[in-house]
């Protein structure tokens, strides 16, 4: 069947929660930043978190001319600093937002089947990669923390390219990257209007999950949707049936 899989992760590997809206999460954020000299109360600080992140946004779709553009939050923490005219190194930065995502994660697991999943490909002679709409410098370390990190052939972030899902360059990188055969590969994801509206774009087969976290349904039943294969009940052991 298919000799190269590619995976979403939120939503399609991994569980998860996160609330950034509790004010523990601004204000412990604050007093990191007091620890190196920069003053912010949680309400300031959060303001300027979501400006700064408006502006790279803005600025980064107009240099790369992406419809779907992706920035690099480290730098939004960075600039965090700068305004408050205090330079700390990337290390430091680095922490400062993992620790941002620790306290604001509810919870992070992956879902039933996945290990299994992973595994069985590789035990086939086949590869297995990953395409995420996700911040290298948090989703990284949650993946080592679940001990998945290592199971994968190739990854590729969006925040490492500056584009996300379904820009069509995005799933191109992954293509291209890694010299895959389009007609040979899968994309597996719970999110009709990134991994599936992607996939087509590039004529790769799909696959779409309904999971807990994906998007509502126009049709619940996934009539609608132009995958190549539906799981509409969110059983990710089914996959396997499915496409290996």
């Amino acid at each position: 069947m298919y000799q190269n899989y590619i995976f979403d992760l939120y939503g399609t590997l991994v569980d998860i929660n996160t609330d950034e809206s509790k004010p523990y999460l601004w204000k412990k954020v604050t007093e990191l930043y007091a620890y190196h000299g920069a003053y912010y109360t949680p309400k300031e600080f959060r303001a300027g978190y979501l400006r700064l992140c408006g502006e790279h946004t803005q600025r980064l779709r107009e240099k790369n001319g992406a419809k779907y553009p992706e920035i690099q939050l480290e730098y939004v923490f960075e600039d965090l600093f700068k305004e408050k005219g205090v330079e700390v190194s990337m290390d430091i930065i680095r922490t400062i937002g993992q620790t941002f995502r620790v306290i604001s994660t509810k919870f992070l697991c992956l879902y039933d089947g996945v290990t299994d999943l992973l595994d069985s490909i590789h035990a086939a002679g086949r590869k297995v990669y990953l395409l995420s709409n996700a911040q290298e410098m948090f989703t990284k370390h949650e993946m080592i923390a679940l001990g998945i990190f290592d199971k994968f052939d190739g990854i590729v972030f969006s925040s490492d390219e500056g584009l996300c899902k379904p820009e069509e360059r995005f799933f191109r990188t992954v293509v291209e990257r890694y010299g895959l055969d389009i007609s040979e590969s899968i994309m597996i994801g719970n999110d009709a209007g990134t991994d599936i509206l992607g996939a087509n774009t590039i004529g790769m087969d799909s696959l779409y999950i309904h999971s807990d976290i994906s998007p509502n349904l126009t049709d619940p039943t996934g009539a609608d949707i132009p995958a190549t294969y539906r799981v509409m009940d969110g059983d990710f052991t089914k996959i396997k049936g499915l496409v290996l």
